[in-house]
C-alpha cells in the first residue's frame, strides 16, 4: 500500500512538473519594466536558447563574481528563451519570439540581447555597425562579446546605458575576453 501511495504522488509530482508553464515573455518584461522604474535602472534582455553554448558563455561572464554585481547594479536582467528544438519547446516563453522580431533580432543568431528603458523603448543592441550607421541598420550581432572589437562595442553600448565607470568596465572586458579562448 505505501509502495503504491508513492508511486501514485511521484507520478502526480511528474504531470505536475510536465505542465508547469514557463512564464510569458508578457509576464517577465512587465515585471521587469516595473522594478526598473522603481530602481531607476534599464533593462538588459538577453534572447536565450537551451542549446546554445555561446549563451551560456554569456550568461558565465555576467554572473561571475567580479562582474555580478556590477550588471545587478545597472540593469535588471531578463532571459528570454527562443528557437528551441522540438524536445524543448516547452522552455520558450510565449510571446517571446514576437519581442525578438520587434528589437530587429529575429536573424541575428544567439545569444541577442538588448538594453530597453522601463517602458520597453529600445536604446540599445547587440548589433556592432559600421561608423555613422544609426539603429535602425541591421548590423553583424556580436553574439557573446569575446573578441576585442566585440568587447569593445559591448563595453560602449554598457558605458552609454549604465553608471559603469572606466574601471569597471575594464573588469568587465577582461572577463568577457576570456570567452575568446575557450
Amino acid at each position: 500500500m505505501k509502495k503504491s501511495i508513492l508511486l501514485l504522488t511521484l507520478a502526480i509530482a511528474l504531470i505536475n512538473i510536465s505542465f508547469a508553464q514557463t512564464p510569458s515573455a508578457d509576464k517577465l518584461l512587465s515585471a521587469a519594466y516595473k522594478t526598473a522604474a522603481a530602481q531607476q535602472k534599464k533593462v538588459l534582455i538577453i534572447f536565450h536558447a537551451s542549446w546554445c553554448s555561446w549563451c551560456k558563455k554569456m550568461d558565465a561572464s555576467i554572473n561571475n563574481p567580479s562582474c555580478k554585481k556590477l550588471f545587478e547594479d545597472n540593469y535588471i536582467i531578463v532571459h528570454l528563451d527562443v528557437n528551441e528544438n522540438a524536445k524543448n519547446q516547452n522552455l520558450e516563453n510565449k510571446g517571446a519570439q514576437d519581442y525578438l522580431m520587434k528589437y530587429n533580432g529575429e536573424k541575428a543568431g544567439l545569444p541577442y540581447f538588448v538594453v530597453v528603458d522601463d517602458q520597453g523603448e529600445l536604446i540599445a543592441d547587440s548589433y556592432i555597425r559600421n561608423k555613422g550607421e544609426k539603429m535602425r541598420e541591421i548590423g553583424q550581432n556580436m553574439g557573446c562579446p569575446a573578441s576585442a572589437e566585440e568587447v569593445a562595442t559591448f563595453c560602449k553600448m554598457l558605458k552609454g546605458t549604465s553608471h559603469l565607470n572606466d574601471e569597471q568596465l575594464q573588469v568587465i572586458t577582461k572577463i568577457f575576453r576570456k570567452n575568446e579562448q575557450q
